[in-house]
């Protein structure tokens, strides 16, 4: 569907350039774009690659089992339904750390991980669970303590000061967060009923 809709924007701007005489703007606009990107990709890989690279560390170090143990009451309260030290806790904890420190490109990993592991759980397959779905949530609105992608597209568009989203960054996604908590438990305790 999405390649559809890009089709479409592509091939309107093509059109309307082609009947108002101005295809070499739209030309112009699809180089520069494209290099635009290229930059920012590479921009980002640089960042997840630090990212995983702290990851790993804290993971050979013992920080991950210690940030899991601290953790641990509050994902068993989110999670009920998953088995005390089964792997699909380790990687939903790796997941929601990487979040939490702005590196949602690495959380990507985890997240993937975290499904799997989960999913080995899943009675049945054609369908999410719960946990699954609170999963899904919490990623989808994770707090974010640092987060580090709008903080380097920040600094690379010239703000003065691109930290300066930190404070209401952590406001705003931890109200999202907590919303979307309450709202999925809702929704489950009424599908049970």
């Amino acid at each position: 569907m999405i390649n559809h809709i890009w089709f479409f924007i592509i091939f309107l701007s093509v059109m309307f350039g082609l009947v108002t005489n101005r295809l070499d703007i739209v030309n112009e606009v699809i180089l520069r774009e494209s290099h635009e990107a290229i930059k920012f990709t590479i921009g980002l890989a640089g960042i997840m690659a630090f990212w995983m690279g702290i990851m790993n560390i804290a993971k050979e170090s013992g920080l991950m089992r210690y940030l899991g143990r601290v953790l641990s009451p509050i994902i068993r309260i989110l999670f009920p339904e998953i088995p005390k030290g089964h792997p699909a806790i380790s990687s939903i904890t790796m997941n929601i750390i990487a979040n939490m420190f702005g590196a949602g490109n690495s959380a990507t990993a985890f997240g993937i991980k975290a499904m799997e592991d989960m999913n080995t759980l899943n009675r049945y397959k054609d369908r999410a669970t719960n946990a699954m779905c609170m999963f899904l949530i919490i990623n989808m609105s994770s707090v974010q303590l640092l987060p580090l992608t709008v903080l380097k597209i920040r600094a690379q568009e010239g703000a003065s000061n691109p930290t300066d989203i930190i404070g209401t960054s952590l406001i705003a996604t931890s109200i999202s967060t907590i919303v979307a908590i309450i709202i999925t438990k809702i929704v489950q305790i009424k599908e049970r009923i």
